[in-house]
């Protein structure tokens, strides 16, 4: 008599209900992975910003807060940013460092008396701050600028906003006149250009422009909102410093 082979017990059949079931478990422990990744990458990320909006709050209440070295301003200079602090300018959108010139600067918009007694201001109609294409800065040659008479090719000129610092090197010190505005057209390469008079203790209305244009470093990523060279308005006739 033959052995029979013995017949495998057939499979389970396991209804769609009863996987469900067995498998619930499992994707619940998914998903809450899943969130909790996603709120840990939102934490950091707001934790970042707040961070550096903390950082650029607390350098430019310092700023606000110390007088600048005033040593080779001129009398009139000195007794104009006393005045200017009865102004209510707001809070600076940015602030200049030149730290080989130990030179803190907050930049306020626009170019009227008061901005320049006060800081730097920015010129309207080029790139905003913070941005890709030629920013315009103006400040007084004796006040918060005359210290860019020493600045030298190659220096950095750091630009601080709430969206974070760019940096930029020193690439060009021209002296120009102030029909000259080619200087504020707008740069093949993200660029922040200081003006000021010339010569820097000229007595009256100095007749020259003295121009330091920066560079912005590479592998910066650049800030949003960006203002494009077809966008940059360059209507100045001149270049005026109250």
């Amino acid at each position: 008599m033959e052995d029979k082979p013995i017949p495998k017990p057939p499979r389970p059949h396991w209804p769609a209900t009863a996987l469900l079931r067995i498998l619930a478990p499992t994707f619940t422990l998914v998903g809450l992975a899943c969130l909790i990744v996603f709120t840990l990458a939102t934490v950091d990320s707001r934790h970042g910003a707040w961070a550096a909006e903390s950082a650029f709050d607390k350098l430019r209440e310092q700023a606000l807060a110390e007088i600048p070295d005033q040593q080779d301003w001129s009398d009139g200079r000195k007794a104009k940013y006393l005045e200017s602090q009865a102004a209510e300018l707001g809070a600076p959108p940015a602030l200049i460092r030149i730290p080989s010139l130990d030179l803190t600067v907050p930049v306020f918009k626009g170019t009227d008396e008061i901005v320049l007694n006060r800081g730097a201001g920015w010129i309207e109609g080029t790139a905003e701050l913070g941005t890709t294409g030629n920013v315009g800065l103006a400040g007084h040659r004796d006040g918060f600028f005359r210290g860019l008479k020493d600045i030298k090719s190659g220096d950095m000129i750091e630009v601080a906003t709430l969206d974070g610092s760019l940096i930029y090197r020193v690439s060009e010190i021209t002296i120009v006149d102030p029909e000259d505005v080619y200087v504020l057209a707008p740069t093949p390469k993200p660029s922040v250009t200081l003006v000021t008079c010339y010569p820097f203790y000229f007595v009256g209305h100095a007749p020259k422009r003295y121009i330091v244009r920066g560079v912005l470093e590479d592998g910066q990523p650049l800030m949003s909102g960006l203002v494009t060279d077809q966008e940059q308005n360059h209507n100045h006739k001149q270049i005026q410093i109250p």
